[in-house]
């Protein structure tokens, strides 16, 4: 081993790169392994897609089905969904990698979400990151079209339903929809080409642009840039407090990657997910009943769902703005998630480098903007279940529907206003910590023959971490003795 790596020095110079690399700190906030979940899921995510690729057919040529599984046999289908129920019901453990695949992939997603909310809430997308910010949006996209087209790929009932609605709102677009529907199709719908295509996507074009960011997003930017961490202990905007890379940050990580493979195989085993056998194959004269997709991609069927179908002549042409106002709504809302760092530097004229990480409470504005953003994106997502939630609760599908489009208006400035004035009073809160000290329930009696309670001095990890608020306090004290205007 010692020649070896004598070796590799010689020819790459590897030793102090080594060396402090080994030594590099990283901070041990739990907050900071939601990112690291979303990169080992990803890692599971590639093993088992490999066991399946070795199985699926990605061919749409139609088959009569004559597997183990009897109340199909006889039955036409696609290639691609029969292999698919050969993996699912005759492959040793086909159906544990298929079920373990599309749990990563559900995983996957909810960690970068979770990610970004964290990253979000605490201005870790400030000057200098936020090219990090983009890399990491532009991941969050390619999670979504990956799993989109994984979805799609089994050809089954419930898949071709969803891949009707993506091909339909395509198609709706003034202009250019039916190029883009032949361009996708290679001809009338359904065609023969579509899940090739899709399989090309999802295995080589949408995993070989991850493979190529990920490293840059996670690894470089990360590494040539100082960390960031939460003002406590010896976290300032020129140091780190956390644990070397090199044992002791190598050891976490490794147990914590088998510790998500072992949950993502947990959940496959007693969990089922996407039982294709139980809907069929895909056909245009069929539907299933209570149809979703998974729920990362909801918000967009609920924005559908939603918008009333009107539809405009202008010149000969259609516009169906049924299919175009929720698309241009759901654009605009990812267009300004994926600009907001030069949106919030552009509104406050901050352009100072941040190390250190925000409270939420201590940047209310951004707090609730954020709050608002989860709002409009929940309440589209509980709009896909619209039908659902009637049936299941004996409710009118039309006042069900009403009251999501009330809320998408409503919902988002009611969290904004609620969340901001929530901040501004835990930061009150705060100030009077720091200027009066922490209550002790001692009450002592003054010479005057008043009462006051006894106060200690607040303790120096809890100043340390309130200290971005004592320099805010001089400055916002003309405008009120305790720094924060009350709600009047």
């Amino acid at each position: 081993m010692t020649g070896a790596a004598n070796a590799l020095d010689t020819r790459l110079g590897v030793a102090g790169f080594a060396r402090r690399a080994a030594r590099k700190v990283f901070p041990d906030h739990w907050s900071f392994l939601l990112g690291e979940i979303a990169l080992y899921s990803f890692a599971v995510l590639l093993l088992s897609g490999v066991f399946l690729t070795l199985f699926f057919k990605p061919s749409m040529a139609e088959v009569v089905y004559d597997g183990s599984y009897a109340p199909l046999r006889g039955i036409e289908m696609s290639e691609a969904y029969a292999s698919t129920l050969h993996i699912s019901l005759e492959v040793r453990g086909g159906l544990l990698v298929r079920q373990i695949h599309h749990w990563a992939a559900i995983v996957f997603v909810a960690a970068i979400m979770a990610h970004m909310l964290r990253v979000f809430f605490t201005g870790a997308f400030r000057k200098p990151r936020e090219l990090n910010w983009l890399l990491g949006f532009t991941l969050f996209t390619l999670a979504l079209v990956n799993g989109f087209t994984g979805y799609s790929l089994p050809d089954d009932l419930l898949s071709g339903t969803g891949l009707r609605l993506v091909l339909g709102a395509v198609q709706s677009l003034p202009l250019v929809g039916s190029y883009a529907g032949f361009l996708l199709l290679g001809g009338e719908f359904p065609g023969t080409d579509l899940v090739p295509r899709l399989y090309i996507l999802h295995v080589l074009v949408v995993p070989g642009l991850m493979l190529a960011l990920v490293p840059v997003h996670a690894i470089v930017l990360p590494w040539v840039q100082k960390h960031t961490d939460h003002r406590r202990g010896l976290s300032t905007e020129k140091t780190v407090e956390g644990k070397p890379f090199y044992p002791v940050f190598m050891a976490k990580t490794a147990a914590f990657f088998l510790f998500v493979a072992g949950v993502t195989a947990l959940l496959a085993t007693i969990a089922q997910v996407n039982p294709i056998w139980l809907y069929g194959p895909y056909s245009p004269t069929a539907i299933s009943a209570g149809s979703q997709p998974d729920w990362y991609l909801a918000f967009g069927d609920g924005a559908l769902r939603l918008m009333p179908g009107w539809d405009v002549t202008v010149a000969g042409h259609t516009l169906a703005f049924g299919v175009i106002v929720p698309l241009l709504v759901v654009t605009a809302f990812m267009t300004a998630l994926a600009l907001y760092p030069f949106i919030e530097r552009r509104l406050t004229g901050d352009r100072a480098v941040h190390h250190v990480l925000d409270r939420p409470r201590d940047a209310a504005t951004r707090t609730g903007a954020g709050a608002a953003g989860i709002a409009f994106y929940g309440v589209l997502w509980a709009a896909a279940g619209n039908d659902i939630i009637a049936e299941r609760f004996h409710l009118s599908l039309f006042a069900t529907t009403w009251f999501f489009r009330a809320a998408l208006f409503v919902g988002p400035v009611v969290a904004f206003a609620v969340t901001r004035r929530v901040c501004l009073g835990l930061r009150r809160r705060d100030m009077l910590l720091l200027k009066h000290g922490v209550e002790t329930g001692i009450i002592v009696r003054r010479p005057s023959g008043g009462y006051v309670e006894r106060t200690r001095p607040v303790p120096e990890e809890t100043r340390i971490r309130l200290g971005a608020l004592e320099l805010e306090t001089a400055r916002e004290a003309a405008e009120d003795p305790q720094g924060i205007a009350g709600p009047r």
